[in-house]
């Protein structure tokens, strides 16, 4: 067996940890023969801690032949500590009333610390993924923080948006989503961030061409994918859980394994357009485990600029809302 790695996990006896955990601990991240430890972090409250100790209870009760052992902290100092992965699933959640600027500024303070945190105490070779919102620039606070981590270690998720567009087209026309590929997801994870379907393959034809419904694309397609974070919640009076996971799984799993193409967002360095020092969804290629080239040069027309344009104001405001956070 391959020696165990280690994933610190924040947010562990949320929502979503709940569906994520289970998913690691049987190798749906990592793979099947990848031991985990699994290094679990919940804010310093009786509550959260004692729900944790019950999440524990139920992962050691499901026998995970993978799952080498588990450390519950409520310091990230001890979470995070030689960690490979540092999953982010924690964040505050905006309030009725609440402003996104002061939404901003709150986790800008969580993500401050959990950055320098990571730098000091993690793993030579740690990778850091992104989830709570506003998870593009709550990677941009975390990566600012680092002195011994480069940038290129800090990705936030918009695989949930590119999974809910590929089964948005596939129901479109009629396949499995299997047969959708090339949905590439840019900018941020939000509901300005544009699917690029132009650039989308059905059963390896061009999408817009058997769609056939430039409208429906332009339109309800962009909006839908947008905004369907919102529609769970108006539905399940909760927002996205299991597919938050599901999509968290993908992310990391397609960053382990060489040859895959899939949706990431990382600093631009200025691509497609973007701001050089945001942190914006576009397609990258996995060169090694863990380390990942954007691909360049997908050519956009007049509509797809200016939905870039759209979500890369909003990562510049969201910049700016923290500026005086960033290391």
């Amino acid at each position: 067996m391959k020696p165990a790695i280690r994933v610190a996990v924040t947010g562990a006896a949320g929502q979503i940890s709940y569906s994520l955990l289970p998913r690691i601990a049987s190798g749906a991240m990592f793979g099947p023969d990848q031991p985990v430890i699994l290094q679990l972090l919940e804010v310093p409250v009786e509550k959260a801690m004692k729900a944790l100790e019950g999440v524990a209870m139920e992962l050691d009760d499901c026998a995970f032949p993978l799952l080498q052992g588990m450390v519950l902290a409520d310091d990230a100092k001890v979470g995070f500590k030689d960690a490979n992965w540092c999953l982010l699933v924690g964040a505050k959640p905006r309030g009725p009333g609440m402003e996104r600027a002061d939404l901003l500024k709150d986790n800008g303070k969580i993500f401050t610390t959990q950055g320098r945190i990571i730098d000091e105490v993690a793993a030579e070779n740690a990778r850091v993924a992104v989830v709570g919102n506003p998870a593009n620039t709550n990677a941009m606070i975390a990566a600012s923080m680092a002195r011994r981590l480069t940038p290129d270690r800090f990705t936030a998720m918009v695989r949930l948006d590119q999974n809910r567009a590929q089964t948005m087209l596939a129901k479109k026309a009629g396949v499995a989503t299997t047969e959708v590929s090339e949905i590439f997801i840019f900018g941020n994870h939000s509901p300005t961030m544009f699917p690029a379907f132009s650039h989308a393959k059905i059963q390896g034809q061009a999408a817009e061409k058997l769609v056939n419904d430039r409208a429906w694309l332009e339109g309800e397609f962009c909006e839908k994918v947008g905004k369907r974070g919102a529609a769970i919640i108006a539905a399940r009076g909760a927002s996205s859980a299991t597919s938050a996971a599901n999509a968290l799984i993908d992310h990391v799993r397609d960053l382990v394994t060489p040859g895959k193409i899939h949706s990431v967002a990382v600093k631009s360095e200025g691509r497609y357009g973007f701001d050089p020092n945001v942190w914006a969804g576009m397609p990258v290629k996995t060169t090694s485990p863990g380390a990942f080239e954007v691909i360049t040069g997908i050519e956009m027309d007049d509509f797809a600029n200016s939905k870039i344009a759209a979500t890369n104001k909003e990562l510049v405001e969201e910049r700016s809302f923290v500026a005086e956070m960033l290391g």
